[in-house]
C-alpha cells in the first residue's frame, strides 16, 4: 500500500511538473530564436538595408510579436467574456513615460486600424528611432503594469526579460527603412514564425576529425585491391575540413565584429546617458542655486518688515503713553478747581 501511495504522488508530481517544464521550453526556445534572429539582422544589414522585404527582419518581427503576446490576459467586456488582446494595449500604457515617445502618433495613424497592426507599426518606428530596446525596459521596469496585463509564467515576468532588452540593444547599430503603408501591418493574420534558417546543423571539429579517421581507415584497408586512381577521398576530405575551417573562421569574425558593434551601441548608450546625467546635474544645481537666492531675498525682506513693525511698535507705545500723561496732568488741574471752590464755599458760609 505504502508503494502504491508513493507511485500515485510520484505521477501527480510528474503531472504538475510536465505543464512547468513545457512553458520553461517555451520561453527558453522564443528567447534563443530570438538572440539568432537579432543575429542574422546585424549579418544581412552589412550587406544591404533592412526593409519590409528582408526575410530576417519579417521573422524577428514575428518572433517579437510572439514574446509580448506569452501568456497575455484577455479584457473582460461587460457580459464577463473574455476578449482576446493585443501586445499594442499594454506597449502604450506601460511606454507612456518615454521621453519623446511614438505612442500617439501611432494612435493618430490613419490607415492602421487594429490594434495589431498598431502593433507591428510601433515596432518599426521604434526599430528607425533606435529607441526599440529602451522602449522595452521602460516597460518592464513598470512591474505593476506588467502584472496586470500578463499572466503568471509569460517571458516578460520571468528572468528572460532582461535578456531580451539587452539583446535588443545591438539592435540600434541597424539603420532601418520601412513604410509604414505596407502590407507588413495587416493584422488580420498572426505572426507566423520561420525557423527553418535556425535549424542548420553545424558538425564539429571532434566529428569532422573522427569522420577523416574512418575514411583513412576505409582507404588503408581497401588499398590493396584498389588502383590510385581510387585513392580520392583524403583529398576531398582534407578539402571539406580546410573549408570547415575557413567557415568557423569567419563564424569567430562574424561574431567579433557583431560583440564589436554591441559594444559600440553600448559605449554611445552610456555616454549618452552621462551626457543626461550630467545635463540634469546642472540644471538641479542651477535650481538649487535660484532657491539659495530667492530663500536670501525673502529672509531679507522679512527681516526690514520686522524692524519695520518694531519701529511702529514703539512709536505706537510713545503716542500711548503721551496721550496718557497729558490725561492725568489734565484730571490733576480738575481736582485742584475743585478744591479751590470748596474753600471758597466754607469760608463764605464761616462769614454768615
Amino acid at each position: 500500500m505504502a508503494s502504491l501511495g508513493l507511485g500515485g504522488l510520484n505521477v501527480s508530481a510528474r503531472r504538475k511538473s510536465v505543464p512547468s517544464r513545457n512553458a520553461a521550453v517555451e520561453r527558453r526556445n522564443l528567447i534563443t530564436v530570438c538572440r539568432f534572429s537579432v543575429k542574422t539582422l546585424i549579418d544581412r544589414s552589412c550587406f544591404e538595408t533592412i526593409d519590409d522585404t528582408s526575410p530576417e527582419f519579417n521573422n524577428f518581427a514575428a518572433i517579437l510579436e510572439q514574446i509580448l503576446s506569452h501568456r497575455l490576459k484577455g479584457q473582460i467586456t461587460w457580459f464577463g467574456y473574455e476578449s482576446p488582446r493585443s501586445f499594442w494595449d499594454y506597449i502604450r500604457v506601460a511606454c507612456r513615460k518615454v521621453s519623446h515617445n511614438c505612442i500617439c502618433s501611432i494612435e493618430n495613424m490613419e490607415n492602421v486600424g487594429s490594434s495589431r497592426a498598431k502593433g507591428r507599426a510601433w515596432i518599426r518606428v521604434a526599430l528607425m528611432e533606435k529607441h526599440l530596446s529602451e522602449y522595452i525596459s521602460t516597460a518592464l521596469r513598470d512591474f505593476k503594469t506588467t502584472r496586470r496585463f500578463y499572466e503568471d509564467g509569460a517571458i516578460v515576468l520571468g528572468e528572460e526579460a532582461n535578456m531580451l532588452a539587452g539583446m535588443l540593444l545591438g539592435l540600434n547599430a541597424i539603420d532601418f527603412s520601412f513604410c509604414l503603408k505596407g502590407e507588413g501591418l495587416d493584422g488580420s493574420y498572426p505572426a507566423v514564425i520561420d525557423y527553418t534558417p535556425y535549424l542548420k546543423f553545424t558538425q564539429s571539429s571532434d566529428s569532422i576529425s573522427s569522420d577523416e579517421e574512418e575514411l583513412r581507415t576505409l582507404g588503408s584497408s581497401g588499398s590493396e585491391g584498389s588502383t590510385p586512381e581510387n585513392i580520392g577521398p583524403p583529398f576531398i576530405t582534407d578539402e571539406n575540413s580546410w573549408y570547415n575551417k575557413c567557415k568557423r573562421v569567419e563564424q569567430k569574425y562574424r561574431l567579433a565584429l557583431e560583440q564589436k558593434g554591441y559594444l559600440e551601441e553600448l559605449v554611445r548608450l552610456r555616454e549618452n546617458q552621462l551626457s543626461e546625467s550630467v545635463s540634469q546635474n546642472k540644471l538641479l544645481l542651477q535650481r538649487i542655486e535660484d532657491m539659495d537666492l530667492a530663500h536670501k531675498m525673502e529672509k531679507e525682506q522679512l527681516e526690514y518688515i520686522i524692524v519695520e513693525l518694531q519701529d511702529q511698535l514703539e512709536l505706537v507705545c510713545l503716542v500711548y503713553f503721551l496721550s496718557s500723561s497729558a490725561g492725568r496732568r489734565a484730571n490733576c488741574q480738575l481736582d485742584w478747581h475743585f478744591l479751590d471752590l470748596e474753600k471758597l464755599n466754607l469760608q463764605n458760609c464761616a462769614k454768615e
